[in-house]
Formats: C-alpha cells, sequence, structure tokens
C-alpha cells in the first residue's frame, strides 16, 4: 500500500457516548474566507494508499463505497454503501486517525431498523431544527432514516422514501440509467434533494426548511450534459459568502471515474463550470499525485470531511480532504464485485 503524509498513530474511537452527538462547531463557526479568493480555478491533490476495505468476516463482501464522513471532536463517523455481487448495503463505523480507519469496527445496518435489502449511497448530517441525525439513501427510491445518537447504530429508525414512486420527469429521462445518488442540502428558507439518472441529468427537488423531510416537490433538472459527462455522486456544499460548490462523477475518455465541478449563487439557481473538464478537473487521475505506482485510476464517489455537521453542509474551502473510493486499474467483473476500497485526497494547492 502507498502511504499518505505522515500521519499521527492513535487508537480508533470504540466507545461512543450515550449522549446525543453532534458537531462541536456550528456552521458560523467554520472559518470561511471569501470564497472568490479560497477557491481555484484548478485544483492539485495528494493521494493516500487505500485505507479501508472489507473485512473478513461472514459478510463477505467484495467492496467498501461510497462514504460520507463528519468530524466530531476528533473522531471520524463514516457511512458507506457495501456491495458485493447478490447486492448492496449499508455500514456505520468510526475511528480518529485515518492511518487506523481499516482496523474501525462495522457495524452493518441491515441489523438494524434500516433493514435489509437494497440500500446505497448514504450521506449523513445533522439537522439542526429538530435535533436529529438523518441519513439519506438510496432503495429504489430516496430514503431517509433518524436517529438521536450518530454513535448509536442500534437507534436508527425504519426507512421512510421521499417520494410515491418514481417521479415521471426521471421515467422520461433516465434511459437505460439508473436512478442514484441522493443528496440533501438547506440553506436558510429551503431544503434541496438532488439525485442522478446515470444519463447526463442532475435533479433538483425542494421543500421548505420548516416542513423537511416532507413536501418535496416534484424534481426538475437542476444541470444536463451527455450521459458520461454527468453521470452520478452529487454533492453540493455551502462555501461561505453566497457561493455553493456543486461536484458531479464522470467517466473519462479512458474508462476511468472523475470529478467535475461548478459553482452557483443558491442551490436552486444556475451552475457555472470552475474545473469542469477532463483536462481541467476537480479531481481525476491527471492532478492526483500518488507516492508511488498509483493503486487506483479512478477518483469515485465520496465526501468532503466535514468539521460543521448541520444541514448547511458548509465547509471551508481551504485546504480540502476529500474521502473517496478508488479501484485496481487491474480489477475486472461484474460491477456489483469490483473490489472498491476507500482512500483520502488532500489539495495541494489551497489558495488560503
Amino acid at each position: 500500500m502507498l502511504s499518505l503524509v505522515t500521519l499521527a498513530l492513535a487508537v480508533c474511537a470504540a466507545t461512543i457516548s450515550a449522549a446525543p452527538l453532534r458537531d462541536s462547531l456550528d456552521k458560523d463557526d467554520v472559518s470561511v474566507p471569501s470564497a472568490a479568493d479560497a477557491l481555484p480555478t484548478s485544483f492539485t491533490w495528494s493521494s493516500s494508499a487505500a485505507l479501508v476495505g472489507p473485512k473478513n468476516d461472514s459478510e463477505e463482501l467484495a467492496a467498501i463505497k461510497d462514504p460520507s464522513i463528519v468530524e466530531i471532536n476528533g473522531t471520524y463517523h463514516v457511512f458507506a454503501s457495501t456491495a458485493k455481487e447478490s447486492g448492496y448495503g449499508l455500514v456505520y463505523f468510526n475511528f480518529t486517525d485515518f492511518s487506523q480507519a481499516n482496523n474501525a469496527k462495522f457495524n452493518y445496518l441491515d441489523q438494524t431498523a434500516i433493514g435489509s435489502g437494497y440500500r446505497a449511497a448514504p450521506e449523513i448530517f445533522y439537522f439542526e431544527p429538530q435535533s436529529i441525525w438523518y441519513l439519506i439513501f438510496q432503495n429504489g427510491n430516496a430514503a431517509y432514516s433518524t436517529n438521536q445518537n450518530i454513535g448509536d447504530p442500534a437507534g436508527w429508525s425504519a426507512p421512510t422514501n421521499f417520494y410515491n414512486g418514481t417521479p415521471s420527469i426521471i421515467t422520461q429521462n433516465i434511459g437505460s440509467g439508473y436512478w442514484v445518488d441522493m443528496w440533501v442540502i438547506c440553506d436558510s428558507s429551503s431544503c434541496y434533494l438532488f439525485s442522478s439518472d446515470d444519463n447526463g441529468h442532475l435533479y433538483r427537488s425542494q421543500t421548505p426548511l420548516s416542513s423537511f423531510p416532507n413536501g418535496m416537490t416534484d424534481p426538475v433538472i437542476a444541470l444536463a450534459d451527455s450521459q458520461y459527462a454527468l453521470y452520478e455522486a452529487s454533492n453540493v456544499y455551502n462555501v461561505g459568502n453566497g457561493q455553493y460548490l456543486l461536484i458531479v462523477e464522470a467517466i473519462g475518455s479512458d474508462g476511468n471515474r472523475y470529478f467535475r465541478s461548478w459553482t452557483s449563487n443558491s442551490p436552486s439557481g444556475t451552475w457555472t463550470g470552475l474545473a469542469d473538464t477532463e483536462a481541467n478537473p476537480f479531481a481525476r487521475s491527471n492532478n492526483v499525485a500518488f507516492n508511488g505506482t498509483a493503486w487506483t485510476k479512478s477518483i469515485s464517489h465520496g465526501e468532503v470531511v466535514r468539521t460543521s455537521t448541520d444541514q448547511t453542509l458548509t465547509i471551508s474551502p481551504c485546504n480540502l480532504r476529500y474521502f473517496y473510493q478508488g479501484l485496481s486499474p487491474n480489477a475486472t467483473g461484474d460491477y456489483n464485485a469490483l473490489p472498491w476500497r476507500l482512500g483520502l485526497l488532500t489539495q495541494t494547492n489551497s489558495n488560503c
């Protein structure tokens, strides 16, 4: 395995307080400089080795994928997809140091009220108006579960769907794709639900902040491109000073996954390209440095490491870290059985 910048060793946190856990930083405590100055127009990164993979246990997983991550008082809380040829599920684990992440205990969420069956692509955030954690995921629909304590895997509620069925606009545009990768972000008045269709469309629904999670509108197309140029795995973040960052996974001309990026003055606004080409991507093999031979050529579904955990998804655009899934360039076979692993990108050209 390749090594990231030297990381201090620490013991993985296995004991979680029974009290409801949330961030010690409110969104206003995150120091965010001028977004226009802080976000570069091109990005460079260094990558760790593959840090997290499946356990050698009765689950017999092929992959760990699609991580969502928040840091609270020095502990990283991760929700991810589990994958094997027979299907998908969800897992929760936590650790205090990325160098020890692979030692973390896996808590398989099919053993909770979330239940078994198709569940994948989680997103975690703390919804301040209700003082509760939300886990967003796909289950053939867009779904959520709630929990008072992020560190208590048994505390998750049974899933509730956002929609009565597949919205007609998605049925009309999805082609041979799949409706995937639900993502929620809120501003001071509304909450927005984004999703993708593996066919070049990014969709957006919304509801008043006071109504969330109920009342999502019929989706509209927020952004469109060719199928592989706007594929899946969207993230939307508030980077301060009235600016939002959107990243979406694409499939490049070499067949490998990478991320494009855009900015807007609102989650419901027009998205303007930032670093959005193969030559100038948000994150791709051509702007990521590895220590030795690259363990992956795909930079795929992941999340910015967040230290402010509320529904505004506010991040500092300085010194970004991105927890992502990668894949051995030699891997072949059924997509669900591909050996995806998790690694960490660290931005090397921050403007601040």
